[in-house]
């Protein structure tokens, strides 16, 4: 992980889980994973059909982990901080869905391209 170090809290965990993700393309592939999990879950849940909820980390993960090895080139927070990192990207999501995200980003020293 580049900037490696021990973070003991969410609140400065943040930071360094967006610089994981400066790349504008490295977060639109981090949506298409997190949309598609959520997408499967409310699926799920509506037809009775749970077999479908074995797909929901397939499908995040087979988005996020092409966005670190091929686009960004780091590896992924969830190696060392899982939790935090899962918290994380439905966060960073959820701003973006709702247009909140830009402010975040250059908080954290990112060009919000």
């Amino acid at each position: 992980m580049s900037g490696e170090r021990a973070y003991s809290d969410f609140a400065s965990f943040w930071p360094f889980y967006l610089r994981e993700h400066s790349k504008p393309a490295t977060r639109a592939l981090h949506y298409v994973g997190t949309t598609l999990v959520v997408a499967i879950a409310v699926f799920a849940l509506a037809t009775g059909r749970w077999g479908w909820l074995i797909a929901m980390p397939l499908a995040g993960y087979f988005f996020a982990w092409i966005a670190h090895f091929r686009v960004e080139r780091n590896r992924p927070a969830t190696f060392t901080y899982p939790l935090w990192s899962l918290a994380a990207d439905f966060r960073m999501w959820w701003l973006w869905l709702t247009g909140r995200l830009g402010p975040e980003l250059e908080r954290a020293g990112i060009n919000s391209d």
